[in-house]
C-alpha cells in the first residue's frame, strides 16, 4: 500500500522520501492509497487539521500520531521517522511530572527490533538484559555509528551497560536531568563512563528548563552542574500543550543548544 505522510512540522527526524510532504497539496499530486497526517505536537494540532482539509480534496485522509495520544504499535522503518531512526520499545516506568509518554504508551513495551542506528526509545535502559543486548547487537551491525538520542536513564546505568556502550562506540549518546534527583546518579554515570574513556562530546545531557517557578538564575547552574558531571548539556525548553515559549527563555535556550557556544559560555565563566 503507498502511503502519503504529510507533517505540519518538518525535523531532523522527518522522513525525506518522495511520499512526504510538510504543506497543503500541490499539481501534479501523489499516487497514494492513503494519506496520513502524522501530529508529533499537540500545538500542532490545529495546523494538523488544516493539512487534513487540504489533503482531503485529493484522496482519503487519516490523521493521528502522538499528539492525538496514539499509544504507538509496531514501529515501521521510515514511515513516520527517517531511515536509520529506529524504535524497539515503548513507553516508560517512570512517572515524571512533565512527560506524556508513561501516560500514552504506559510501561515499558519491548517492540520487534529493526534496522537504524539513531535510537530514539524513551527508556531503553527499562528494558529486559536480553531486549538490551539484542539491540546492541543490532546497532554494532549498522554501517553508521550508533546515537543514543532518546536518552539513556542514569538511575538504570549499570557496569555491562558501560561495557556495551565501550564496545559499541556510539557518535553520541544523551543523558537527561529534568529534576533535582537527577544530578547525584548522573554525576555516578559521569564516573563510569569517563573511566572507560568516554568524553563530553561523546556524552551529552539534556537539561530541562524554563518550566514553571524555573528561573534563569538556577537553569544555568543546572547547566554548570552537568558540565562539571563530565556532560555536555543541552537545554531543552518546557513548552505547555499550546506550545507557548517565553521569549527571554528561547533566548537562553539557544545559547546552550550548541556545543561550541555552550563550551564558551563555560570557558568565559571560569576565566571570570
Amino acid at each position: 500500500m503507498k502511503i502519503a505522510r504529510v507533517f505540519p512540522r518538518k525535523t531532523n527526524a522527518s522522513p525525506n522520501d518522495s511520499l512526504s510532504f510538510f504543506a497543503n497539496p500541490i499539481y501534479p499530486y501523489p499516487e497514494a492509497d492513503e494519506i496520513h497526517i502524522s501530529v508529533a505536537f499537540t500545538y500542532d494540532i490545529e495546523k494538523a487539521e488544516k493539512l487534513a482539509k487540504s489533503w482531503g480534496k485529493i484522496g482519503k485522509v487519516k490523521i493521528n500520531g502522538p499528539a492525538f495520544d496514539n499509544p504507538g504499535n509496531e514501529f515501521i522503518p521510515g514511515r513516520y521517522l527517517k531511515k536509520g531512526y529506529v524504535i524497539t520499545s515503548r513507553g516508560c516506568p517512570n512517572n515524571c511530572w512533565f512527560c506524556d509518554v508513561p501516560k500514552r504508551e504506559g510501561n515499558i513495551r519491548e517492540l520487534a527490533i529493526t534496522e537504524g542506528f539513531n535510537l530514539l526509545d524513551s527508556n531503553i535502559l527499562a528494558c529486559s538484559e536480553k531486549h538490551i543486548k539484542s539491540v546492541f547487537y543490532m546497532l554494532k551491525k549498522q554501517p553508521q555509528k550508533a546515537r543514543f538520542t532518546g536518552g539513556l536513564e542514569a538511575k538504570r546505568l549499570k557496569d555491562w551497560h558501560v561495557s556495551l556502550l565501550w564496545d559499541l562506540h556510539p557518535c553520541e549518546m544523551y543523558f537527561a536531568y529534568d529534576t533535582t534527583d537527577d544530578l547525584e546518579p548522573l554525576i555516578e554515570a559521569g564516573k563510569k563512563l569517563r573511566y572507560a574513556n568516554f568524553t563530553r562530546w561523546h556524552m551529552r545531557c539534556y537539561v530541562l528548563i524554563g518550566y514553571p517557578k524555573d528561573t534563569i538564575e538556577e537553569a544555568q547552574k543546572r547547566l554548570f552542574k552537568t558540565w562539571k558531571a563530565g556532560f555536555m548539556p543541552m537545554a531543552m525548553l518546557w513548552k505547555n500543550r499550546e506550545g507557548f515559549t517565553n521569549p527571554e527563555w528561547a533566548k537562553f535556550q539557544r545559547l546552550w543548544a550548541r556545543p561550541a557556544i555552550t563550551k564558551a559560555l563555560i570557558k568565559e565563566s571560569y576565566n571570570k
